[in-house]
């Protein structure tokens, strides 16, 4: 039913547009109750252990879906085992012009320049208090990123503020220097301005684990060395990875492509560079208790488990939900159930 709802109505709506829409139906899950856990809850054999804490599975939602925590316990009610909020910034921020949200449907992608529109990190805190009350919510974790005002150089600070509020209220923090929307964000992830941030951040967020979101695009050799800082630094993990700012393979136009602009490309052309960076970092920090969340090009169940006999802890997706609906968590936990996929008890990080 939501293929023909796709294409018949949503696809010819402005995409911002149709994700606000469904994001009401997502919020409103909860009031449905029994009828939608019944139909959606992820069976007990996928739980997962990892970050101090259970996942219902080791499937959950990327940031981007739900800036401002708004969402949560809907999430939650329709399978997401963890669902990671933002990316929250110290000031609230429009983000940048419409339009900036753009899909490619012949590649199962989107383009994205949204620019970390938020209503900023204080007005989430009381959102996931709440949240937390609930005794079925998904796992939250929690994405901070620099403010647009903010100058880089004084970006330390402004993480710092955003951690000191929500690390308490969080199950894990990320911390995202690799969205390529944000100007000189991407610097962040050289390694001189990246070791005293995420030193002050890991102050910060205390006992929280906190973990690292990077971006795809930078050489192996870079990987390497953000996973070595991560691990001597104490970081619980990292995530990989964020949106591509490469083109390269895409079935749509170069009119199209050039007609939609800048931007981070997600979806699945993302898929084999996100596997790619996966197992370089598994070959850098082989221990299981180092927390590698898998983001990027996950459709279905196969791609969830690809990742995880590749070394992800955690999986993550976003793109594919546009397309599939609200029903695509469902499939996937029914699918890793229907595979037999458990968590290996020698590789159950503490």
């Amino acid at each position: 039913m939501y293929p023909l709802l796709f294409n018949t109505v949503l696809r010819r709506m402005d995409p911002e547009t149709a994700h606000h829409l469904a994001f009401r139906v997502i919020r409103a899950a909860p009031l449905l109750g029994a009828v939608v856990r019944r139909l959606c809850a992820p069976h007990p054999s996928l739980r997962v252990r990892a970050l101090g804490t259970e996942f219902p599975s080791p499937f959950g939602l990327a940031a981007g879906f739900d800036k401002n925590a708004e969402a949560i316990q809907g999430l939650g009610a329709i399978g997401f085992g963890h669902v990671e909020v933002g990316t929250l910034t110290r000031h609230a921020q429009p983000g940048n012009p419409r339009p900036r949200l753009f899909r490619l449907v012949e590649d199962r992608g989107l383009i994205n320049r949204m620019g970390f529109n938020n209503a900023g990190s204080a007005a989430a805190v009381p959102r996931i208090e709440r949240a937390r009350l609930s005794r079925r919510r998904p796992v939250i974790g929690v994405n901070i990123g620099k403010s647009r005002v903010t100058e880089v150089e004084d970006a330390v600070g402004d993480y710092v503020w955003s951690a000191q509020r929500l690390a308490p209220i969080a199950d894990y923090l990320a911390v995202n220097v690799s969205s390529p929307n944000t100007p000189g964000l991407r610097g962040l992830q050289e390694l001189e301005m990246l070791e005293p941030l995420l030193a002050a951040v890991r102050e910060a967020a205390g006992s929280t684990p906190l973990l690292v979101k990077i971006a795809p695009d930078m050489e192996d050799e870079q990987i390497d060395g953000i996973v070595a800082l991560a691990q001597r630094l104490g970081l619980a993990g990292i995530i990989a990875n964020n949106t591509t700012v490469s083109r390269d393979g895409l079935w749509a136009s170069d009119e199209d492509i050039e007609r939609m602009g800048a931007g981070g490309l997600s979806g699945a052309p993302l898929k084999r560079r996100s596997l790619e960076v996966l197992r370089r970092i598994r070959a850098v920090a082989p221990d299981p208790a180092f927390c590698v969340i898998a983001v990027g090009g996950v459709t279905d169940a196969a791609d969830v488990i690809e990742r995880l006999e590749s070394g992800a802890t955690l999986v993550q997706g976003y793109t594919a939900f546009v397309y599939e609906g609200p029903l695509w968590v469902r499939a996937i936990n029914r699918g890793l159930l229907r595979a037999g996929w458990q968590q290996p008890r020698e590789r159950v990080p503490s």
